[in-house]
């Protein structure tokens, strides 16, 4: 029997490399780097769990509560989350943690099920997990089932008929403030504002909503979150243990149905003002300056893109930690795990940062648009567009301190872009040219001046390049050609 209050089972690794394993008080205990599970989406989901825990057991109550209770201790701590301990067993009789109200008789599934890259039962039935994998894990430890379990039900994707995904869909985007000085300053600058829950609002120590037909779980009092978004239960599961191992799963259909929450941890985005919040999902890649808007930037000129709860309310030095499964519906592409900086900035001069990178993003479509009589294949263009944003990240980020110290570089941002996206080009387009067909070839010289036109100003994107730089726009007098 494990119980997740009140037992040792988090894998920790110290400041001087030394490994032990913790009791979630523990957390709080100077010297502690961070967790140290076998795989990267367990650690991130283990962040979650821990800030879960305290927002669940004693939360910062206002700005002042938290920078009065920045220094750890871990007697209070201990002294709060042991309430909980009877909501926090993971095998044996009574309300077992995430896992539903009532026994369920199916037959149980591998263990392996529990990981998102695990293949499906169709996928296994007809040989076709290529990027998944089959038969993995046959017994999993008990803290290694609580560990996954968890992760599971935080970022469960879709899962096939009535099997639900997690309250911000499969594989959402996490974003955790990191003032890189250990895992109790990491949880603590991650937990919201709030009150101590209840046993009564965890989702398993009451009958499981079930969702066969279509009802929805909505956040409690009209509020966009309770502390249910860290222990969301869409799945319905029971672990199957033999001897002190998990060996099997027992899944039913139609758990909880979560509508219009807003997890704290994760960025947002709308269509058009006015329109119902969307979690952002990771897209399969590098997680670099092209993805800031929205996730580590605000995006405060639209008003359709919102970070992270935590992001948005805490001030300070330190990094952002993204990270997040990127699916592609039910299939897993890959694993994001990157470290950004934290950019706690003043209105305007967050939106001069964002100027530049909306810049690159017109200077990266026009050289993806250009690119069509030379690469016919959108996945070739698409890498293409990958390399042109990881080529110029040093100068962006070189661009974006001059920024911060003042110094405006509208023009320099431009010549680099131009630089590169022309490079790009000549690289495809000039190799082997004479030997095209002569359409081709005459697609391709128009494509090159249309590019070149565009760092001059001119056409959509160039509009919007030099708009967003602050460079005047070229006039183009009617009747005659750019």
């Amino acid at each position: 029997m494990l119980n997740l209050i009140e037992d040792h089972w988090i894998p920790v690794i110290y400041e001087d490399g030394a490994k032990s394993v913790i009791a979630p008080w523990q957390m709080a205990e100077e010297g502690i780097l961070r967790p140290d599970w076998p795989r990267p989406d367990l650690n991130i989901a283990c962040y979650e769990l821990l800030i879960g825990l305290l927002y669940m057991a004693d939360p910062p109550h206002d700005a002042e509560d938290w920078d009065h209770r920045y220094a750890p201790d871990p007697v209070r701590l201990k002294k709060c989350l042991a309430p909980y301990a009877p909501a926090f067993n993971l095998i044996g009789d009574g309300p077992l943690f995430l896992q539903d109200f009532g026994k369920l008789h199916n037959k149980p599934n591998p263990v392996d099920m529990l990981f998102i890259d695990s293949a499906g039962n169709n996928t296994v039935k007809n040989n076709a997990d290529l990027m998944v994998h089959r038969g993995r894990y046959q017994v999993l430890d008990l803290s290694l089932a609580a560990m996954v379990l968890y992760t599971f039900q935080a970022f469960a994707p879709a899962g096939g008929a009535g099997n639900r995904t997690s309250m911000r869909g499969g594989g959402p985007l996490v974003t955790l403030v990191d003032p890189q000085a250990g895992l109790w300053p990491l949880v603590w600058s991650n937990t919201p504002f709030g009150q101590p829950a209840s046993l009564q609002d965890l989702p398993w120590m009451r009958p499981t909503c079930i969702s066969n037909s279509g009802t929805e779980t909505f956040p409690p009092d009209g509020k966009v979150y309770g502390v249910e978004a860290f222990f969301g239960m869409p799945r319905r599961l029971r672990l199957v243990a033999n001897e002190g191992y998990v060996c099997g799963v027992i899944q039913q259909p139609y758990g909880t149905n979560y509508a219009k929450w807003m997890h704290p941890l994760s960025p947002y985005y709308r269509k058009n003002v006015g329109d119902e919040w969307l979690p952002v999902h990771p897209r399969a890649g590098r997680f670099g300056y092209r993805n800031w808007l929205g996730v580590i930037s605000g995006g405060v000129s639209s008003g359709t893109r919102e970070p992270a709860l935590t992001l948005r309310m805490r001030g300070g030095e330190g990094t952002v930690i993204v990270a997040g499964w990127a699916m592609d519906n039910m299939k897993p592409r890959d694993f994001i795990w990157s470290v950004q900086p934290f950019l706690c900035l003043e209105p305007e001069m967050e939106y001069k940062i964002e100027c530049l990178v909306r810049a690159a993003e017109a200077a990266g479509a026009v050289l993806r648009d250009s690119l069509k009589p030379v690469l016919a294949g959108g996945s070739a263009r698409e890498a293409e567009l990958e390399a042109f944003f990881v080529t110029t990240e040093n100068q962006f980020n070189l661009h974006m301190q001059e920024q911060l110290a003042g110094v405006e570089g509208g023009e320099r941002w431009l010549a680099d872009l131009k630089a590169q996206a022309l490079k790009q080009f000549e690289t495809h387009a000039l190799l082997n040219l004479a030997q095209r067909d002569m359409a081709i070839i005459n697609k391709t010289v128009e494509a090159r001046k249309n590019l070149a036109l565009a760092f001059q100003g001119y056409g959509k994107w160039g509009k919007i390049i030099f708009e967003e730089l602050g460079l005047e726009v070229p006039i183009i007098q009617k009747g005659k050609a750019a």
